[in-house]
């Protein structure tokens, strides 16, 4: 009982250090949110310590936690997704001076992401907008719907207000939809729909007018052909024609929508402002990354030169879970390996019992995984020619006379050129290291970075005490956790 209560507490102090959601935390990482400080400039755009925090606690990679807050290793992740973020800002940078922009394609993009964002927000501020539910509704759908043995409890009262605001949302929303149409102009072409023509139809050809607005046939031909070829695929007896108007006919909406919200103002609602800003800026800088990717390929000859040159960085040597037995006399170690080959000992049992090797007691001889080459040559010998399950040695090195158990093994990786899962990894690393330099370029030739350091470290003191704090405070009688904890501990009494 006692392991799992203190199991309980470490989980209930986690959010403190790792995710701040108790309340004090939350206050605090409000406060620091507000603070827009910036600590880096590259050109005219500049980095601020909220989105280096906002982006390192969003990048979790599987199996590897998010550093936990006020942490040396959180200070660690925040340099390393800087110099990422100066290098992203360096790439934006030098699209804009290439023109990149004016890409037809990264602009189409960009105009349908803006039309989806003001519809979304047309829809959320002038159609869903606040739907009240009162107490009396409630009530009735609680006699219609929950048995009468179910008590309503301010959880279940919850439940319902949200199945009540979700019924009347599409209802509303329906509705608008039906009265979409009825205060505009539009008008269709349907002739300009045909599937026979899809080759040869100009990318200009009307396909509908939506008040002042036309909609083309290269505006949207891929969702048009991606909508009838779909389904035709889900259902071979649909019609492909009545699925190419229909998507055309969600366009016209679309358009509807879009016109609607630029009435109101909403391309200068901050909320679209915000995310066209980090869309515009990342689909930029991905398109441009795949550009320069794309004119640094190597040749097949310049890529294995690359993969001949790196062969110790690109390669994964063998490794072998080890576990070992370390005395001080080789006639200690013959006798301890008879009487493990007869049986009348374990490796185990001789680590604990015989070994001189620190936390032999601990770890029972179990050192681990070595790689091949990572050891003095004789016990590397010993290790990496030992089948799983044999018991290797004696053998001397300056801590004494080993005997050596190989537990597991782990084969070589990336020694063959020729295999398709090597020269896939050596293409990866040849153009990372090519943008590389290619950024590290633009830092030193084609823009200005600068990194205020001591903004940096005075954010990251900051932090650091914002979290001693909370942590003081949740050891406080009354505290939230401490409130959590005893609530657990009552739900775990017998």
């Amino acid at each position: 009982m006692r392991v799992m209560l203190a199991f309980f507490t470490a989980l209930l102090m986690l959010p403190v250090y790792a995710t701040a959601t108790l309340a004090g935390a939350a206050d605090a990482e409000a406060k620091a949110r507000a603070v827009s400080s910036v600590i880096a400039r590259v050109g005219d755009q500049t980095i601020t310590f909220n989105e280096i925090n906002t982006a390192l606690n969003s990048s979790a990679i599987v199996g590897v936690s998010i550093p936990a807050l006020g942490t040396p290793q959180r200070d660690t992740a925040r340099i390393i997704l800087l110099d990422r973020f100066v290098s992203a800002n360096l790439l934006y940078l030098d699209a804009l001076k290439q023109g990149t922009d004016q890409d037809p394609g990264y602009q189409k993009a960009i105009t349908r992401f803006s039309n989806a964002i003001l519809a979304g927000l047309y829809r959320q501020r002038n159609q869903a907008g606040d739907i009240p539910v009162s107490d009396a509704e409630v009530q009735a759908y609680y006699k219609q719907h929950v048995t009468p043995d179910t008590e309503l409890t301010d959880d279940v009262h919850l439940q319902i207000e949200a199945a009540l605001r979700r019924e009347k949302l599409h209802e509303r929303l329906s509705a608008a939809d039906r009265a979409l149409r009825n205060d505009g102009k539009v008008v269709v072409y349907p002739e300009n729909l045909s599937s026979k023509d899809d080759k040869t139809r100009a990318g200009s050809t009307p396909l509908a007018e939506v008040g002042s607005e036309i909609i083309t046939w290269g505006q949207i031909s891929d969702k048009i052909i991606a909508a009838g070829k779909g389904a035709t695929m889900a259902d071979p007896l649909a019609f492909e024609s009545d699925a190419r108007r229909d998507a055309l006919e969600r366009e016209i909406d679309l358009s509807i929508l879009v016109q609607k919200a630029k009435a109101a103002g909403l391309e200068d609602d901050p909320v679209y402002k915000k995310r066209m800003q980090e869309y515009s800026k990342t689909s930029l800088i991905n398109l441009h990354r795949k550009r320069l990717v794309k004119n640094m390929e190597p040749s097949e000859q310049d890529l294995k030169a690359y993969y001949e040159a790196n062969r110790k960085r690109l390669q994964v040597p063998e490794a072998r879970k080890v576990q070992m037995v370390v005395v001080r006399t080789q006639a200690e170690a013959d006798s301890l390996k008879r009487k493990i080959e007869a049986g009348d000992m374990t490796m185990y049992q001789a680590a604990r019992d015989h070994s001189i090797a620190a936390k032999a007691k601990q770890n029972l001889g179990e050192v681990g995984w070595v790689n091949q080459g990572q050891v003095v040559p004789a016990l590397d010998e010993a290790i990496f020619s030992l089948g799983p399950g044999k018991i290797g040695g004696p053998v001397e090195s300056p801590a004494g006379w080993h005997l050596v158990k190989v537990l597991d093994v782990n084969e070589a990786r990336y020694t063959d050129f020729s295999d398709e899962t090597t020269r896939r990894l050596t293409r990866r690393r040849y153009l990372h290291e090519k943008v590389d330099r290619y950024t590290a370029e633009l830092r030193k030739n084609q823009f200005t970075v600068e990194v205020y350091q001591d903004r940096l470290v005075q954010f990251a003191q900051q932090e650091a005490d914002m979290v001693k704090t909370l942590a003081q405070k949740a050891k406080h009688p009354g505290s939230v956790t401490q409130k959590r904890i005893e609530e657990l501990q009552k739900l775990m009494k017998p």
